[in-house]
């Protein structure tokens, strides 16, 4: 997705503006300013919005709609809870990736100072994702790669060196 970028500067000259755009600031605001004006650039470019986010997430023959909340493998709908759909939502963002219980921690639980383990928990919810997305289908797509973390993948599983 690509984010807009406003530069606000005291430096105002003609070339001061041209240097910033042409290095890629989709608009340049130089100080003194009022506020208003900067509202509303700040609204122009939200509404040229750049790229619309993907409104889904797939990885082989599983598909996540993001605007219907919904998730599929192959023709067969699967039901997840709120935090499984979060994580399996996080784990397709970074498909092909290794993520760690701590990134999981930290990105779907929102748990930044962690006190005690969730290791346990993850492992639960994990458990649960697999068995709801992987079970019944081929290939399997959820792998654990012991003592990092896990990966969701559609390479075969000894590429992974997952259990």
């Amino acid at each position: 997705m690509k984010i807009p970028v406003l530069i606000l500067s005291a430096r105002d000259s003609t070339d001061d503006k041209v240097t910033g755009l042409d290095m890629g600031a989709d608009d340049y605001l130089g100080k003194p300013f009022a506020f208003p004006e900067l509202l509303a650039r700040i609204r122009v470019l939200l509404r040229r919005g750049g790229q619309k986010p993907e409104a889904k997430r797939t990885l082989a023959d599983l598909e996540m709609d993001l605007i219907h909340h919904t998730v599929k493998r192959g023709n067969t709908s699967i039901s997840l809870t709120n935090k499984e759909y979060d994580l399996l939502k996080y784990l397709l963002e970074n498909k092909e990736q290794i993520v760690s219980r701590e990134m999981l921690a930290r990105q779907v639980w929102e748990v930044v100072n962690r006190v005690t383990p969730m290791d346990n928990l993850i492992d639960v919810h994990i458990t649960r994702l697999r068995h709801k997305i992987d079970e019944p289908f081929e290939p399997k797509l959820l792998h654990t790669v012991r003592g990092v973390g896990f990966i969701l993948s559609d390479k075969r599983k000894e590429n992974h060196e997952s259990e």
